[in-house]
C-alpha cells in the first residue's frame, strides 16, 4: 500500500456495520485508552461501537457516514448527525460532526483534512449553514485541528465514558 496516496471518500452503506464497529473502537481506543481505565473504555467500547449499533446508526436517516480509504483499506471515517443542536451552539441550521476518527497509522498523511473538506462538503449540500462538534478539553491535537478548519469554543457539555463524567468543548463554525 502506497502511503502517499490521496484518500478517497465513499458514502457509508448498511454493508459497513462491521467495518465502522471495527474501526470506530479501534481508533477511539488508540485515541483515548492511554488517558482512561481499561474498565471505563470497554464499557464505552461495549456500547458505542458494536456492529448492531454500527448498524443502528447508519439506518438513521439523520445520520450520513464518509469512509476515507486510501489503496481499498478504511484509514478512517465521520458521521454527521442533523439532529438538534446542544445548547450552546449558535448558528443557523446547525449539523453536528459526530465523529470524525482517523487509524493511527494514518494520521498526519491527509485523511482527517480529506474528511472535513468531505464534511464541509456534504453539510453545505444538505442545506445546513453551521457545522458543529464536541471535543474533549484534553484532546489538544483534535482541538488545533478543528481550528485550522476555523471552529470556534461556544461551550462545554459533560460526555459520559462508562462510569467517567468528562467535559466536552462545544465549537462550532459557519459553512
Amino acid at each position: 500500500m502506497n502511503l502517499k496516496s490521496k484518500p478517497t471518500i465513499r458514502r457509508a452503506n448498511s454493508d459497513d456495520a462491521d467495518l465502522l464497529a471495527e474501526l470506530g473502537a479501534r481508533t477511539f481506543f488508540e485515541t483515548f485508552a492511554a488517558d482512561n481505565t481499561p474498565e471505563d473504555m470497554a464499557a464505552y467500547l461495549a456500547s458505542s461501537f458494536s456492529p448492531a449499533h454500527q448498524a443502528a446508526e447508519l439506518a438513521d436517516a439523520l445520520s450520513t457516514f464518509l469512509i476515507a480509504e486510501i489503496g481499498g483499506v478504511a484509514a478512517g471515517y465521520a458521521r454527521l448527525h442533523a439532529g438538534d443542536a446542544l445548547e450552546g451552539v449558535e448558528g443557523e441550521k446547525p449539523i453536528e460532526l459526530v465523529r470524525l476518527y482517523v487509524s493511527k497509522e494514518w494520521l498526519g498523511r491527509g485523511v482527517g483534512e480529506a474528511l472535513m473538506r468531505a464534511c464541509i462538503d456534504e453539510a453545505r449540500r444538505a442545506g445546513h449553514q453551521t457545522l458543529w462538534l464536541g471535543v474533549w478539553e484534553r484532546n489538544g491535537r483534535a482541538q488545533a485541528f478543528y481550528r485550522k478548519w476555523d471552529f470556534r469554543e461556544v461551550g462545554e457539555h459533560v460526555f459520559q465514558l462508562g462510569a467517567d463524567w468528562q467535559t466536552d468543548i462545544l465549537m462550532e463554525r459557519e459553512l
